[in-house]
């Protein structure tokens, strides 16, 4: 009776590298210039390739976020709270991906890049709190000399032009999206242009998370190249200014100043601490406030009206 060798032969896998993609209109186009630009850790070794956004493919992510807005805008703030919500579920579900990928594209240890993904985490849920709320601290009843209720409600300035944190590729990415679509904006975000994997892998958690197509579309590229159509188009309501430099702000403020865009400076850098606990400014950046009139009725014998 002989006996049967079994033999197991190994193979050593290739590996499977990943494609990042941008984000525009819920899809993961291909930047239309067919460009790419490497993106290296913070010694030097390669990490990926990623789309080296054009000026097209800003004006599309324009067009997304615009077509988005009336139905993001006219959705109830419980119900973005709720999708804003999810999308901290789903990044915690995906925790140890972004630990790996802000360690390698901001140079931290294992036990920092945690800190820091965690603290993003959060930071959904704090402004997943905040979508309705933000109305009874900028809006209320005013009075007027007169028999008229008069009422100020807070409305969404439009399409938003993001431009990321360079240093802060994921924390400080967070921080300016999530204020912006908490209350009822659409965004177009320029990533980090040193460090953009971050930025691209949240989009693949936005389009899993309830967050409909257009809302936030994201951008890799030049900063610089990317910005300046942004700033000058003419639909486009509002920019945040965060990932420029002095040069390039002053620049970008005087091209938005053509349709009267609502301009919020980058803060200096050695000033700039994402881990601080924000408070509503960035909310109220981009809001409008409209304000209605409207008469109480007739003066009863009283002197009461109603």
């Amino acid at each position: 009776m002989s006996e049967k060798t079994e033999k197991t032969e190994r193979f050593d896998r290739l590996s499977v590298f990943k494609t990042y993609k941008l984000y525009v209109g819920g899809k993961f186009p291909r930047s239309e210039s067919g460009r790419v630009y490497e993106v290296t850790d913070s010694k030097d070794n390669w990490l990926a390739n990623v789309p080296l956004s054009s000026r097209k493919d800003a004006r599309d992510a324009v067009v997304a976020a615009r077509k988005a807005f009336g139905a993001w805008s006219g959705a109830t703030a419980y119900n973005r709270g709720q999708i804003l919500y999810r999308i901290a579920e789903m990044l915690e579900g995906r925790r140890e991906q972004f630990v790996r990928e802000v360690a390698d594209s901001e140079g931290l240890s294992k036990s920092k890049a945690a800190a820091v993904v965690d603290a993003a985490i959060d930071r959904w849920v704090w402004y997943a709190g905040w979508t309705d709320k933000i109305a009874q601290v900028v809006g209320g009843g005013n009075p007027v000399a007169g028999p008229y209720f008069n009422l100020s409600s807070p409305e969404p300035t439009g399409v938003v032009a993001v431009l990321a944190p360079q240093e802060s590729s994921f924390l400080g990415l967070v921080s300016v999206i999530a204020p912006v679509i908490a209350t009822g904006n659409t965004a177009v975000v320029v990533a980090s242009e040193q460090s953009p994997l971050p930025a691209l892998s949240l989009g693949e958690v936005l389009a899993t998370s309830d967050l409909p197509g257009g809302v936030v579309n994201v951008l890799s590229g030049r900063t610089a190249e990317i910005a300046a159509p942004l700033a000058a188009h003419q639909d486009v309501n509002a920019i945040d200014l965060a990932g420029a430099d002095d040069v390039q702000a002053k620049e970008l403020e005087i091209a938005a100043a053509d349709n009267l865009k609502r301009v919020l400076r980058p803060q200096p850098v050695d000033e700039a601490d994402w881990s601080a606990t924000p408070g509503t400014e960035r909310m109220t950046a981009f809001l409008e406030t409209k304000t209605v009139w409207h008469p109480t009725g007739s003066l009863g014998a009283s002197g009461s009206a109603y």
